[in-house]
């Protein structure tokens, strides 16, 4: 793509940043075959291609109308599935990012959205304040007819059910293994909404870990990632969260040596991994954020490198699981066949859903902010779920397993399913 920026806007990062990336594109259309919101609203300004054009309008300062922009860069699911598909190689996820950054200085969007988006990030990213929420939620949700469509929206992508609040990341805390001695010492991102909604995760993450011979390192600290934060357009909010969880870390890389950071929320790993770019040109944090994204791993990642150990041949027996890639997990860190052998070798038929590259409309807190098109992906997505007739899913991420809860077969978390079989407790939902 041809592009027009002088010399004093080349001057700043953004727009260097942009115009190499933009020059990358060759408009060959690709990416709009793989692009979830096209292939719902037919929309070229709805596909990659589209939004592109729509960026470089915008940095240039030649678009007809800012908002109209905006309004489509809002619309993208940032699934990044464009990325897996471009022949070209363009770094559309950063470009995306500046686009927004871009688009949230022309643009003032209305109160109202301005309002939800807040709630959303402050609530969500604090696990005792989303299971409040969630709670409430729970018994509003009868009434969602009545209430504002924004509103009825955010109560329907609620879980209709909750256990109880994952204390996981509360304190300071090490869980080791009863080997000796230890095989691994990693730390562990205890997550924010995840314990609000499904604390099975991280204790079958820990189980099995300590089962493995590995100690697990939680911080405090290091509870949230930032990435809800950034899908709600906050980018101070981001990156508050994100010097709070590196600087926990660090202080932890200090006095003892960590052969990993696990992740088992594809979302937040993705995100973890790009701390080092994120963090480039911050004179303070910039290494410690790098040293951070070498060492982060996703959990399937970690347990393929130190090996699942003796199996229960008796748990997969008969057991078909349908695996479902989370956009973040196979387009944002390129992880595609590894969980689905952790499961085959862990006794399960596995099989993969048709459009398994289509995203199921989750997306962090886009279900509840452009709730038409997540709900149109939803359906889409438990429709090749059903059809493919697994009697368990499984998913990496934990708004996939949210957004994918009306499929016919439970949903549960692939670390759930490799504990179970390697001597863990059958996964709640199975039960």
């Amino acid at each position: 793509m041809q592009t027009r920026f002088t010399e004093e806007q080349l001057a700043t990062p953004d727009i260097a940043r942009a115009d190499d990336i933009l020059r990358k594109c060759v408009h060959c259309g690709f990416c709009t075959a793989t692009c979830p919101t096209y292939l719902v609203t037919g929309d070229e300004r709805d596909s990659p291609r589209g939004r592109i054009w729509l960026i470089r309008e915008l940095l240039e300062g030649k678009a007809e109308d800012p908002e109209v922009a905006g309004h489509h860069l809002d619309r993208c699911l940032t699934c990044l599935s464009c990325m897996s598909t471009c022949p070209s190689g363009v770094d559309y996820m950063h470009l995306a990012d500046i686009g927004r950054r871009h688009a949230a200085q022309t643009r003032k969007r209305p109160y109202f959205d301005r309002l939800i988006r807040k709630v959303l990030v402050e609530v969500l990213s604090r696990r005792m304040l989303a299971y409040i929420m969630l709670l409430l939620a729970s018994f509003i949700r009868p009434f969602s007819g009545i209430l504002p469509r924004r509103i009825a929206a955010m109560l329907k992508v609620a879980p209709a059910s909750f256990p109880r609040l994952d204390r996981t990341g509360a304190k300071d805390n090490i869980f080791y293994t009863t080997k000796t001695p230890a095989r691994a010492r990693v730390a562990m991102l205890a997550g924010c909404a995840q314990r609000a909604i499904d604390p099975d995760i991280n204790a079958a993450t820990i189980r099995l870990l300590n089962r493995l011979g590995v100690d697990v390192v939680v911080r405090k600290g290091a509870s949230c990632c930032g990435a809800l934060a950034h899908h709600g357009g906050d980018e101070t909010a981001a990156h508050d969260r994100m010097s709070e969880t590196i600087r926990a870390w660090s202080n932890e890389l200090r006095y003892r040596k960590l052969d990993a950071i696990v992740v088992n929320a594809s979302g937040c790993g993705t995100t973890v991994k790009d701390y080092g770019d994120a963090f480039r040109h911050d004179s303070t944090l910039a290494e410690e954020a790098a040293k951070i994204s070498s060492l982060a791993l996703d959990i399937t990642e970690f347990i393929d490198r130190i090996g699942l150990g003796p199996i229960d041949p008796t748990v997969g027996e008969g057991k078909t699981v349908t695996y479902h890639s989370a956009c973040s997990m196979q387009h944002g860190q390129r992880i595609r066949s590894l969980p689905k052998e952790l499961l085959g070798k862990a006794g399960f038929s596995v099989r993969e859903p048709a459009e398994s590259h289509i995203c199921c409309g989750s997306a962090g807190i886009y279900n509840a902010l452009q709730p038409e098109i997540s709900q149109d992906l939803q359906k889409r997505k438990i429709a090749n779920l059903d059809a493919s007739g697994g009697d368990i899913v499984a998913a990496g991420n934990l708004g996939c397993i949210n957004q994918m809860a009306g499929a016919k077969a439970p949903v549960v978390h692939t670390i759930e399913l490799l504990d179970w079989a390697t001597g863990g407790p059958k996964p709640r939902k199975l039960r």
